[in-house]
């Protein structure tokens, strides 16, 4: 229970006032449009299905206003760097703005599900009150708007109305149409197997967002939902004169109703949004056309290609990331990459592994066939967006840490580890840290040969100043067939590892997690512990269960801090 007060409490609170101010806003509409005066006669036409409507209207504008909040990168760089108080929780809640952005999404799509049958409801009504068989009272309300001068309340004008065409001609009905098929389009585009498979597909219709919200802001101009006036209802007054409908305009008191169309308010709702997410576009439009330059290129075994770059006023922190744009290969896609260098290099880098056509299309330009050598000023131009913030930046901030990486999930930790030793062995340098467990989980290491070069070279650095304790490395092995099991146990009394040649000796098959936070527990038997992963959400769920169950209810005791990458 501690751990969840500590770690889940304000993720928690944070939800509940989300869906708290979604069940407000929808109940208030809702028992306003039941109860008011003014829409007495549109309830006569429409029933309750127009307090359904307009509800989950009033929802829809306030997702709307939030959904682009998440996806401002550099509004949350900015919140996320500039945090103060309780710095840490804070933290945890930026790095999960692209889970409320899913979320918010999620709960739009309900919204506009609800939206959508209440008003193909709405306007088959309209159309029933045109009939014979509709209430007198209906067929006088319908009747309204006949005669010059007279505003009318059914928009629906003639009986047996197509009321398939009546939507479409419409501004609401062909701009709902229009929302409704970019959202699903954004939907089903935004799921795992797409984003993982066809990751060009997915970028391309998530920017059909721009339609959406235009669609949106049009959508409220046709003002469909009509209401009577406040003149009319002070010399009209509903209570007494929905009675005597059969002598409207005959009496003083029950003059003809009139009606007017409520006014477009989605604007209110969604232009600062808008506006911030223009700023944040244009931010990153005019960081994308400053000059990138190509210092060295690296090609790696397995399809791994190393960029190294230089740019002017390139700040970075370790664990960050950036947005990749070859122009080249496409003028309007861009693709994040974890930045594998650290801040204390002249250089800033990244590695590519090629998985897609875009990235083997990338590899293609910067290492042609013939493999010839090119002057980097010859290179192809290369656009950088970001850097932006990610959970790993906090590793710094914790006496113990706990870094796990699964498959490529372990290039966050190249930048990582590199910017603990330079820190490490700065001696005018105050670090906190002062320990760190590495765990790497992989089906085989020869698509990633780059990192275990990396892992060596800092093994062998520690090791000559004397500082092999600090950093632990536990490399787990997943996947291998008989012949190489044979040869790994041939050579398993070697001083080095046969794979990896580290002195830490690579482990096969999968990590006992419950045996390695014990024992971590009981070594820090009285600190706070991050524990900072990128991999695969069945793992996350297990290491977050891992970061509960050995949290001592003691104050003073140990604490995990589960903290997993998201980009």
């Amino acid at each position: 229970m501690g751990y969840w007060i500590l770690n889940e409490s304000l993720n928690l609170i944070l939800l509940l006032v989300w869906l708290g101010v979604n069940v407000y806003l929808f109940i208030d509409t809702f028992q306003w449009y039941e109860k008011e005066d003014a829409y007495l006669y549109t309830r006569v036409m429409l029933g309750s299905t127009l307090a359904w409507a307009r509800a989950s209207a009033m929802c829809l504008n306030f997702n709307c206003m939030l959904i682009l909040l998440p996806v401002s990168r550099n509004f949350i760089s900015f919140l996320r760097g500039s945090s103060t108080c309780c710095r840490r929780t804070l933290k945890k809640q930026f790095d999960k703005s692209l889970m409320f952005h899913k979320a918010v999404a999620y709960m739009s799509v309900l919204l506009t599900l609800i939206h959508i049958v209440a008003h193909l409801i709405n306007i088959e009504r309209y159309n029933l009150g045109q009939s014979k068989e509709a209430g007198e009272l209906q067929s006088k309300l319908s009747c309204i708007g006949r005669n010059p001068n007279e505003s009318y309340l059914n928009p629906i004008r003639n009986y047996k109305t197509d009321t398939t065409k009546e939507i479409l001609v419409t501004i609401a009905g062909v701009t709902g149409f229009m929302i409704t098929l970019v959202l699903i389009l954004i939907i089903t585009s935004s799921t795992e197997l797409i984003r993982k498979s066809f990751y060009e597909l997915f970028w391309y219709i998530h920017h059909f967002s721009i339609i959406f919200f235009i669609g949106l802001l049009i959508h409220g101009a046709g003002q469909m939902v009509r209401s009577q006036t406040l003149q009319s209802l002070l010399l009209h007054n509903v209570t007494y004169c929905k009675d005597y409908y059969n002598e409207w305009g005959q009496m003083e008191q029950c003059p003809i109703p009139e009606f007017s169309g409520n006014k477009p308010a989605t604007w209110k709702w969604i232009l600062g949004p808008m506006v911030l997410y223009m700023c944040e576009r244009i931010i990153r439009f005019c960081r994308s056309q400053q000059e990138v330059i190509i210092t060295k290129v690296v090609t790696h075994s397995s399809g791994v290609l190393e960029l190294q770059m230089k740019k002017r006023g390139f700040k970075m922190q370790p664990g960050q990331y950036i947005f990749l744009q070859c122009p080249l290969v496409s003028r309007l896609e861009w693709h994040p990459f974890t930045l594998t260098s650290a801040p204390e290099e002249e250089f800033f880098s990244v590695h590519i592994r090629v998985v897609g056509d875009w990235t083997e299309a990338l590899f293609k330009v910067y290492i042609p066939e013939k493999n010839m050598f090119r002057e980097p000023w010859k290179l192809p131009r290369l656009a950088v967006d970001g850097p932006f913030g990610a959970a790993t930046t906090d590793v710094f901030d914790y006496q113990v840490s706990v870094c796990i990486a699964a498959g490529i999930g372990v290039t966050p930790f190249a930048s990582l580890l590199k910017s603990i030793w330079y820190r490490y062995c700065d001696p005018d340098t105050e670090l906190k840290l002062q320990k760190v467990y590495f765990y790497w989980i992989c089906r085989d290491t020869y698509a990633f040969e780059w990192f275990a070069d990396l892992l060596l070279s800092l093994e062998t650095q520690m090791a000559e100043k004397g500082r092999a304790h600090f950093l632990s490395f536990r490399l787990f092995l997943t996947k291998w067939d008989e012949s190489q099991a044979t040869h790994f146990a041939m050579h398993y009394d070697e001083k080095l590892d046969v794979i990896t040649g580290l002195r830490q000796k690579t482990l096969y098959g999968r990590p006992n997690w419950d045996t390695e936070f014990k024992q971590i527990a009981d070594k820090h038997s009285s600190s706070n512990i991050g524990v900072f992963f990128c991999g695969p959400q069945a793992l996350s769920k297990i290491l977050c269960k891992m970061c509960t169950s050995y949290s001592s209810i003691n104050p003073k005791g140990v604490y995990f801090h589960y903290n997993k990458e998201n980009f």
